[in-house]
């Protein structure tokens, strides 16, 4: 079979057929998916129905893993329910319960629901993320995702000028901050100090610039806190209007890659203290800080 791609909003998502991700993928394979995730910043491939290993194995052709751990979020090693290379984005209990509405971990997790990059917290932060749905609930939990190359090209020529060089702190604490949750250790403060990232990317095989925003972006380096925090807040809205937006209504065994250097996403709302969703995440790393690091 021949791999192809079929585009699935005007300017970002495509739809993959002619691959069956549970066997090696060729050399050209590989390259078609690398140039698919250029082009479309977010590629879905339907029916895909993966083991934990198979999906690991998938991911080791796009590149090195970038490993889940204390820096990405409050999860004890001994509450882990999945294997080591894989973040569980899911609403489930060790036990494969759902959380209880008060539980910690839930808490914690709603910050999924603000628009973000993963890993824009980390010093290097992640290239792709891959998302397996092995159980999804009736209804809800769709995940938008905003072409940030497309909300930097809206932007006018003053506004690309003023944050061209304009770099920002991120960090667990201010996304999660943003919704009350301000109840962190000492431990986990330190796991969460904030990280130096660029405002503009630029595409290291298009060239392409691109916003590069999150709710986990707290202040701009040099400004006053309450003037960047409007700024980033403007930005995102513009960035994210509905014709920059693919949303993804997920069925069971899909599997959805994204570009973080390109894009955000969020979770939509669903019964998550009645439902399950169990979604698993393999995330491949970056390669280079945006910006040169110092204490934050």
């Amino acid at each position: 079979m021949t791999l192809t791609i079929r585009p699935l909003h005007p300017v970002i998502g495509g739809e993959v057929d002619g691959v069956d991700l549970r066997q090696p993928l060729s050399e050209d394979d590989v390259a078609a998916i690398n140039a698919g995730m250029d082009r479309f910043a977010v590629l879905v491939f339907p029916g895909q129905e993966l083991t934990d290993e198979q999906q690991v194995a998938f991911s080791r052709h796009l590149g090195e893993l970038e490993m889940p751990g204390a820096v990405s979020n409050i999860t004890k090693p001994k509450d882990r329910r999945l294997p080591p290379e894989l973040a569980d984005v899911s609403n489930l209990t060790k036990d494969h319960k759902v959380f209880e509405r008060d539980d910690r971990t839930r808490m914690f997790n709603l910050g999924n629901r603000l628009w973000h990059s993963d890993s824009s917290f980390r010093a290097v932060p992640s290239k792709y993320s891959i998302l397996s749905a092995r159980l999804i609930p009736v209804a809800g939990g769709n995940t938008e995702f905003a072409d940030m190359r497309a909300g930097y090209d809206a932007l006018d020529d003053d506004m690309k000028a003023e944050i061209a060089d304009l770099v920002c702190e991120h960090s667990l604490i201010h996304s999660r901050g943003l919704l009350g949750f301000d109840e962190l250790s000492e431990e986990e403060l330190a796991n969460f100090k904030p990280v130096l990232q660029s405002l503009v990317r630029t595409h290291p095989v298009t060239g392409r610039k691109s916003l590069y925003l999150s709710s986990h972006a707290g202040t701009i380096v040099g400004w006053p806190v309450p003037e960047a925090r409007s700024l980033l807040r403007d930005l995102i809205e513009d960035a994210t209007r509905p014709e920059f937006v693919y949303v993804h209504k997920w069925r069971l065994h899909d599997l959805v890659m994204w570009d973080n250097r390109q894009t955000m996403h969020r979770v939509r709302r669903f019964a998550d203290t009645t439902e399950k969703r169990d979604m698993r995440r393999t995330t491949i790393a970056g390669d280079t800080p945006t910006v040169a690091q110092q204490v934050a």
